[in-house]
């Protein structure tokens, strides 16, 4: 299967890569979620060039995780949409599982702090439904309903 496929299978990590996984795209989405909006900052702030980064933020709007809004004539602001917004966690998580196996013993270099009680906080996963705390070992993954065997694709 070719790298362009991959957000044809019927996986739904499949799926999200096709979207979120090479690795200019989470760092757009990164500064992003930091602030930047504008298309000569993203190129700035990231070393990109400007081919690939109007490609990278074009397949962003074209999916949905961005909106673009002009402020000047021919000058645009990515913004997140509800889509968009969702990636929080997930970023979150990524910045977490760094900071835990790969800082060297440097520290996180940043720290994200929770307005609500305005303490640093790490991200936790857990269980929609009774709030425990969801690990490799406590979860099993199951057939949904998008699920199509064999037989169906025929």
């Amino acid at each position: 299967m070719k790298w362009e496929n991959v957000g044809e299978m019927n996986c739904s990590v499949a799926r999200t890569l096709s979207v979120i996984g090479d690795r200019w795209t989470m760092l757009i989405i990164r500064n992003a979620f930091m602030g930047t909006r504008r298309f000569a900052d993203f190129q700035s702030q990231l070393g990109m060039t400007k081919h690939l980064l109007s490609d990278r933020l074009k397949r962003l709007v074209e999916v949905g995780v961005f909106t673009r809004e002009a402020y000047q004539q021919g000058r645009y602001e990515y913004r997140f949409t509800a889509m968009g917004d969702a990636l929080y966690p997930v970023l979150l998580s990524m910045a977490a599982w760094g900071d835990r196996w790969l800082d060297e013993g440097k520290g996180a270099p940043v720290v994200f702090v929770h307005k609500e009680c305005g303490k640093p906080m790490t991200p936790t996963m857990a269980c929609s439904e009774c709030g425990e705390p969801v690990t490799v070992h406590n979860v099993i993954p199951a057939p949904g309903p998008g699920l199509m065997t064999i037989n169906e694709k025929a």
